[in-house]
């Protein structure tokens, strides 16, 4: 009987669907369970036709609703079909002809390519192209090529590229896996490298290491499971329809399979990457894989840092692991709500304000005549980071990442102050969330570890207090922590080695590349924020992050930018854009607003609602909405992700924050600190976008925005 699968891109588009679009899948699937092949080609609902000019006679199309049309592979030996992509009938029509399907000769996985695109470039490129010695890929020989998996056709493409940029823009349209090779070669990876880290997971996937028959298409779809599923069970497809994270319970990309699949990692391993590159859903497999090898009494802390995340990441656990039971051995929380529990303790945390006008009583009591903010980041910069426990340790500690002087003996007098700030917190009942961290860390040492595996979201944000406390809470064995971050979207003034606290990652660290969510044209913007600016690793602050080999494969239209001449103006621009989007087919739980400050989320909330549109706010422990707008501050966006988001009052008085910068006389070094983490803070902010951004201000643009050449339209 004929089967229906999917491929791993039809599968990204599904969001992007309407949900008659997404009931016409399933129809179109249920035909291909009950009918046979000779029923098929002749039904007349689903209308499985070849195409005129196509460049495979294997690409066809299937109707799928009214004015859309699927893309399937109907290959000519087997009887599985594969759907490639959904669009409305002229789209479809246009993407499919320019498509050709192969069988990759080494892996033996399904390929596709858009070679009419490729055969229109390659020309060109030629006539422009130096001599080959100084052609990007002059040192790789051709036997490498083949080994590697790069077929004939890819091969003579690639041999007239001279630089990355090149490369970029022929990689849109590769195999690609085949890009993947090139793309590592390109970036400096040798043949031997590349093998390892690119083909080998590849063929891993395969379940014969038998020579690869180029033809067999049955054979090669089965072959390929990181990318084209075979949906056997109705209920199991429509829950996939309806919940496109779903998806993802069958797909991950070959490298972030190869991560969080592995069976067993000899101690901690690290995940990294740039924005929708996958890292948290990197995580939730990783923790899937482990539920399934736990001992009796063994449980797995989830964490993260906001509760917005630990919502979301509730939500995706919930969809990856049906079993109730399974699930309920997984403790999802943020990190300071973990240290309250271990601490057990009624004490209040301190806000920040509270926290300021504490450091002013302490300083005033003991006659320490600096700043409170000078008091704050050092207790949390020297002291609670270096784990100081005594007056003589501060004395003779190296104030490692601090640009103010302080002579050993202003020291003593500084230490007091700290005393006396904590001691007046405890005599009040209150806390601060660093300090309770302690506390917990030095319980956890003295009762032992309460986890066996312990998988952390959104490291780059953790304070080594906070890290101090999670090496705690599982055992030093084998899979005991998993560490999933980003170095360029570190919002929060942490710097930490990994290294130095005792969490070495060496030999288990992978850096994912590709990104899933943006188009290229949103990143190749949004990075333009950071590029040129040193980001330390997380696992050793002696080495830095790039962003150099970053990219997306999906594309579409670049950010809009909007420069108001009132806040009334640019509070009408956003109602205007919304609507927009809303009449372009999306849902206005699709769309995300966010600002830096409370006070214009709360001007664009209510406008959005003046003028007839839905809007909500998203808050720490306040679900996001489906029929509402989402509104919220851009440390709120942290880790969500929307169709179309709209970032507001990005101007010079907003990004940086004033109140956010250590002024450059009082501590350099603080001072650049502050303005990179008020850089990420726009970064991510801008990098929540799937298919549409839009960035507006009033006055003048954020200086962010003017040094990377984003601030005019």
């Amino acid at each position: 009987m004929p089967h229906l699968a999917f491929d791993i891109a039809f599968c990204q588009q599904l969001e992007k669907l309407e949900k008659h679009v997404r009931n016409g899948v399933f129809d179109a699937w249920e035909k291909f369970e009950r009918l046979t092949l000779d029923q098929l080609f002749k039904d007349p609902g689903l209308k499985l036709e070849s195409l005129k000019g196509a460049k495979d006679r294997q690409i066809r199309t299937i109707r799928i609703t009214q004015g859309y049309r699927g893309v399937v592979l109907a290959p000519e030996t087997g009887d599985t079909f594969v759907l490639l992509r959904v669009g409305p009938h002229d789209e479809a029509t246009e993407w499919a002809v320019k498509q050709k399907a192969t069988i990759n000769a080494v892996t033996g996985a399904v390929e596709l390519r858009e070679i009419a695109t490729l055969e229109e470039l390659t020309p060109t490129y030629e006539r422009i192209a130096p001599a080959e010695e100084r052609r990007l890929f002059a040192k790789v020989s051709d036997g490498e090529m083949a080994a590697l998996g790069i077929d004939a056709t890819t091969l003579a493409q690639a041999r007239v590229l001279t630089s990355l940029e090149q490369l970029d823009v022929f990689g849109r349209f590769f195999p690609p896996d085949q890009y993947k090779v090139l793309e590592h070669l390109a970036l400096g990876a040798g043949v031997e490298q590349t093998w390892q880290e690119v083909v080998v997971p590849a063929l891993a996937d395969a379940a014969s290491q038998e020579p690869v028959d180029t033809s067999d298409y049955a054979t090669a779809i089965a072959h390929t499971r990181t990318r084209i599923a075979v949906v056997a069970d109705a209920d199991e497809l429509r829950d996939i329809l309806d919940k496109p994270f779903a998806a993802w319970r069958i797909f991950l990309h070959p490298a972030q399979h190869k991560v969080a699949y592995r069976p067993s990692y000899s101690g901690p391993a690290q995940v990294t990457g740039g924005p929708g590159t996958g890292k948290s859903v990197v995580a939730l497999h990783r923790v899937r894989h482990l539920l399934r090898h736990l001992r009796d009494g063994d449980r797995i802390l989830l964490t993260t840092f906001t509760n917005a995340l630990v919502d979301s990441l509730n939500e995706g656990l919930s969809l990856l692991v049906d079993d109730r039971d399974l699930r309920d051995r997984v403790d999802v929380m943020t990190v300071d709500a973990f240290a309250g529990r271990v601490v057990n303790t009624s004490r209040r945390p301190l806000t920040g304000y509270e926290e300021t006008a504490r450091w002013e009583q302490a300083a005033e009591a003991t006659g320490f005549t600096g700043t409170p903010q000078f008091l704050a980041q050092e207790h949390k910069h020297v002291l609670l980071a270096q784990d100081i426990r005594s007056r003589e340790e501060y004395e003779r500690c190296e104030r490692r990442g601090r640009g103010s002087a302080l002579p050993v003996s202003a020291r003593p007098l500084v230490w007091r102050t700290v005393e006396e700030f904590v001691r007046r917190l405890t005599e009040d009942g209150l806390r601060t969330y660093l300090g309770t961290c302690v506390e917990a860390t030095d319980l956890l040492t003295e009762q032992g570890p309460c986890y066996r595996h312990v998988v952390i979201d959104e490291a780059q944000d953790l304070h080594p207090a906070q890290w101090r406390m999670l090496r705690a809470a599982a055992p030093r064995r084998p899979d005991d922590l998993f560490v999933a971050g980003d170095p360029h979207q570190r919002i929060y003034d942490n710097r930490v080695s990994l290294k130095s606290l005792g969490i070495s990652v060496a030999g288990r660290s992978t850096k994912l590349r590709k990104n899933y969510r943006s188009t290229q044209e949103i990143l190749s913007w949004a990075t333009g924020l950071l590029l040129g600016r040193p980001f330390a690793e997380l696992a050793d602050s002696g080495r830095h992050d790039t962003l150099i080999g970053y990219s997306s494969a999906l594309h579409g239209s670049g950010p809009r930018v909007h420069a108001a001449e009132t806040e009334e103006d640019e509070l009408e621009a956003l109602v205007e854009q919304v609507r927009e989007w809303v009449g372009g087919g999306a849902a206005y739980g699709e769309i995300g607003i966010c600002a830096r400050f409370n006070k214009t989320c709360e001007k664009a909330k209510e406008r959005l609602i003046a003028a007839g549109v839905p809007a909500s706010r998203v808050r720490a422990g306040v679900a996001r909405t489906d029929d509402a707008v989402n509104v919220g501050t851009m440390h709120t966006f942290k880790g969500l992700e929307y169709r179309y988001t709209a970032v507001v009052g990005v101007n010079d008085r907003a990004l940086p924050n004033p109140s956010a910068i250590t002024p450059e006389e009082a501590d350099r070094l603080q001072h650049e600190a502050d303005l990179a983490a008020e850089r990420c803070l726009l970064f991510v902010a801008c990098t929540r976008a799937r298919d549409g951004l839009y960035v507006s201000w009033t006055g003048q643009p954020s200086p962010f925005l003017v040094e990377a050449g984003c601030g005019a339209g």
